[in-house]
């Protein structure tokens, strides 16, 4: 594993793919209207020494495995896998509360760009629980989990926005999220970011039909480690990948 000057984790490069481990804040290309800021297409581009092709997203806010090809034929070969749901995708998260110890949520999501209500899949688990004396209204302490999520489709804010209807939102998320306790985690523990990471990214390969296994611990692990939850957390309790 190499880094960039900007502190870009590069966890794999083949004469195809490139792939990094994303820090939160960071956009994955340059959009209008945010002229000027840092994205990792081009500082990938900039750290290969050659242009890159952006095969899926993440969002600005979640840190994690994102793939590039190293060529727009490289890019197009694999896109399909991600749309067609081939693509072994896991995330681990900080909720609020206690959720069931495994599960799977299956709730219609409005797409929020065109509104259009379309099927989404998660399958989550429960992997570790703290309690920390810090009151919120109405308890006198407050309860957090790890939690492991595979999403089955891919909808705008999917898990994000199913832990928040299972009344479980991520900590950090400003959109779907509790205000109360995304203060809890700013003002104890400094933490301004959204705690969701993909840390594991699974495919075969289109040119050499390899399988390949990308991993990524979670960057910025100072707040795993205060609330006692390990800062490498395996996913593997969700089970083998689903075709």
């Amino acid at each position: 594993m190499t880094e960039t000057a900007e502190t870009l984790r590069v966890l794999y490069l083949d004469e195809h793919y490139v792939a990094i481990n994303k820090p939160s804040g960071l956009l994955v290309h340059r959009q209008r209207g945010v002229a000027g800021e840092a994205a990792a297409l081009q500082q990938v581009r900039d750290h290969v020494g050659q242009h890159v092709y952006p095969v899926h997203r993440l969002d600005r806010s979640t840190s994690g495995v994102l793939v590039f090809g190293m060529t727009s034929d490289a890019a197009s070969r694999l896109a399909p896998a991600f749309a067609n749901r081939l693509v072994d995708k896991r995330y681990v998260a900080v909720v609020r509360g206690t959720p069931s110890e495994r599960g799977v949520v299956d709730y219609v999501l409005r797409d929020e760009s065109d509104g259009v209500r379309r099927d989404a899949v998660t399958e989550f688990a429960r992997l570790a629980v703290t309690e920390i004396d810090e009151p919120v209204p109405p308890h006198p302490t407050a309860r957090y989990s790890l939690v492991a999520l595979r999403p089955r489709t891919g909808r705008t804010h999917q898990l994000r926005r199913h832990m928040a209807h299972l009344r479980h939102p991520i900590v950090g998320d400003v959109c779907h999220g509790d205000g109360r306790h995304n203060r809890v985690f700013r003002r104890r523990f400094n933490s301004h970011r959204l705690l969701l990471w993909a840390t594991m990214l699974r495919f075969q390969h289109p040119y050499t039909d390899v399988e390949v296994a990308l991993q990524a611990p979670p960057l910025d692990p100072e707040t795993l480690h205060a609330l006692g939850f390990p800062t490498h957390p395996a996913t593997d309790v969700l089970g083998p990948p689903f075709s």
